[in-house]
């Protein structure tokens, strides 16, 4: 068997291997859910509610961010992201991460299938950590409202701070994931 082949089969071991443990983690939150609903019953209303409403959201949502994702699959060339988001990008690569992880609205849970589709056409991952944060945290509409009630110099300080934070956790963790990706190939090679 050649080097291409035991790599697609090591890679589809692997795949096996993180849906198993997705599954097993998935089954511990059920089950531990299900205990304290039975722990506490007088919650359980409240509970399915909220869960059929996120549900019900999911449903309504994720179809449409699918679409989005396959046309920019298919529009956005890979070297476009590799030119602007990729390893070469440096500061430029952050603020193109931070502008579009502010501008959409929407839940957070949208932000990661776009976050897997930067990564495979090349995106470095500080930038789609950086991408992920700007989502969760610098959102336009919430800054204006956030100037009406707190005003502009609360504002203005609390974004200037978020953006430096983003930036530099999300090179933390780009140096802590390639130190133990090289870990892991150092073993690798002595095995």
């Amino acid at each position: 068997m050649n080097s291409i082949g035991l790599n697609k089969s090591s890679g589809k071991i692997k795949q096996k291997k993180s849906l198993i443990r997705d599954y097993i983690i998935m089954g511990i939150i059920i089950v531990a859910a299900l205990v304290t609903l039975f722990i506490f019953p007088d919650k359980s209303g409240p509970v399915l509610n909220i869960s059929k409403n996120y549900f019900l959201e999911l449903v309504m949502v994720l179809p449409a961010v699918m679409i989005i994702i396959g046309l920019f699959s298919v529009w956005i060339p890979k070297e476009t992201v590799v030119k602007y988001m990729g390893k070469t990008s440096g500061i430029k690569g952050i603020f193109i991460s931070i502008i579009l992880g502010m501008l959409p609205t929407g839940p957070l849970y949208i932000a990661f299938p776009m976050a897997v589709a930067l990564l495979k056409k090349g995106a470095k991952i500080s930038n789609i950590i950086i991408f992920i944060s700007a989502w969760a945290c610098i959102k336009l509409p919430q800054e204006l409202i956030e100037i009406q009630f707190l005003g502009i110099e609360f504002t203005l300080l609390r974004l200037t701070l978020t953006i430096i934070f983003v930036a530099i956790m999300g090179i933390i963790i780009e140096k802590i994931i390639e130190f133990t990706d090289r870990k892991k190939i150092k073993v690798e090679e002595r095995v």
